[in-house]
Order: structure tokens, then C-alpha cells, then sequence
């Protein structure tokens, strides 16, 4: 079997490339290399700024994890159908409630299986623009950083909060002054994922 044509392969190498960099992944040079099976790290190099020149990449001086996307870069992410679970309290800890009311389209980068939707009942997080009724879209992740707004749950209980992280100690903070913040114990806690993603909807059906 012949060589695949240069252009061909630097097609894949951008779209290696590009899928990295939306999953916030950046490769090395030698990463590239790898990847493709290149006999010289040069030959990976030249690929990348070959995309440089194009116009199609970006590279940062300096770094390891140089190449970026341009920022006028815009691509279409494909539609998934996620599926919406049931409940979550925001306001005081209620039971954590899963009745699976059917899907939600979503487009994303993720896989649909790391994705999942949640009505919110309460109004504990109504100054980040959560109000009762709306459906925040969860990505499942066992951590997350100070400052994410998350869905948790302690013991049986599930609430969305902005989780701070304060001497290694797990604070679950409301966005209404109306309501205090949560301070699980440590065996108590365990994080279902991160909030990407609000809806509402003008006319509920």
C-alpha cells in the first residue's frame, strides 16, 4: 500500500489536534509523533507549522503545549441525546429523587454517557441565574474546582451549590442570602459532577 499524501496526513494531524484542544488537552510535539507513527519528532514539527502557516493553528512561544486554535476558529459540536434524571434541591438538603422524564438535546464535545440533566426545585441559587424549574445540564466528575457550581450529594441528599474549598475542608455555598452554606463531613460528601449548562424554559409544559 502506498504513502498517504502529505495533505492528507496533515488533515489528520489537524483533527487530532483540534479534538485535543476541545477536550482541553493540548499534545506535545512528541505526543504528535506518537500518535501517528512518525520515524522524527521534525516530521510531527513540520505538520504543525505547515498549520501555522495556513492559518489553521496557532502557536504560543515558550511552551511545551504550544499550538492552539485561532480564535476566530468556530466548529459545529455534533447533538446528543443526554437524559434528564429527575430533582435536585436547591435550597435545604432533600432526598436525592431519579425519575427519568426522557432526553435532552445537547451539543457537545462529550460523550453523552458523561452527561446528565436535573430539574432544580428551591431557589438557593437564584444570583447565578438558577431558578426553580430550570434544568442544569451535569457533567459526572468525581472532582471539581473551588468555585464550580456542582451537583453533590450528602448521604441521600442531592443539592446544587458553588462548592468551596477552604483548608482542604469541602463548603457547599447557595447564591441567595436567604440560605446558609452546607459543611458536609468528609465521609458524607461525594460529588455527582460539575454544572456546564442552564436552561429554561418560557412555557412549561
Amino acid at each position: 500500500m502506498g504513502r498517504t499524501p502529505a495533505g492528507q496526513t496533515r488533515e489528520q494531524v489537524f483533527r487530532f489536534i483540534r479534538d485535543r484542544l476541545l477536550k482541553g488537552l493540548p499534545p506535545t510535539v512528541r505526543e504528535v509523533q506518537d500518535a501517528f507513527g512518525f520515524r522524527s519528532v521534525q516530521t510531527a514539527r513540520q505538520h504543525l507549522e505547515l498549520l501555522v502557516k495556513e492559518g489553521r493553528l496557532t502557536k504560543e512561544k515558550g511552551k511545551a503545549r504550544s499550538y492552539r486554535l485561532p480564535e476566530t476558529t468556530t466548529f459545529e459540536m455534533p447533538t446528543r441525546l443526554v437524559p434528564l434524571l429527575g430533582r435536585v434541591q436547591a435550597g435545604p438538603l432533600d432526598l436525592a429523587t431519579q425519575d427519568h422524564e426522557g432526553y435532552l438535546p445537547i451539543q457537545t464535545r462529550h460523550d453523552a454517557d458523561e452527561l446528565f440533566g436535573l430539574r432544580v426545585q428551591g431557589e438557593s441559587m437564584t444570583a447565578a441565574g438558577i431558578l426553580p424549574g430550570d434544568i442544569v445540564v451535569v457533567r459526572r466528575q468525581p472532582t471539581a474546582d473551588s468555585g464550580d457550581i456542582v451537583v453533590a450529594l450528602i448521604r441521600d441528599e442531592a443539592t446544587v451549590k458553588r462548592l468551596r474549598i477552604r483548608k482542604n475542608r469541602v463548603e457547599l455555598h447557595p447564591e441567595n442570602p436567604d440560605f446558609e452554606p452546607i459543611i458536609p463531613e468528609t465521609e458524607d460528601f461525594r460529588l455527582l459532577g460539575k454544572v456546564i449548562e442552564v436552561r429554561r424554559y418560557m412555557e412549561r409544559s
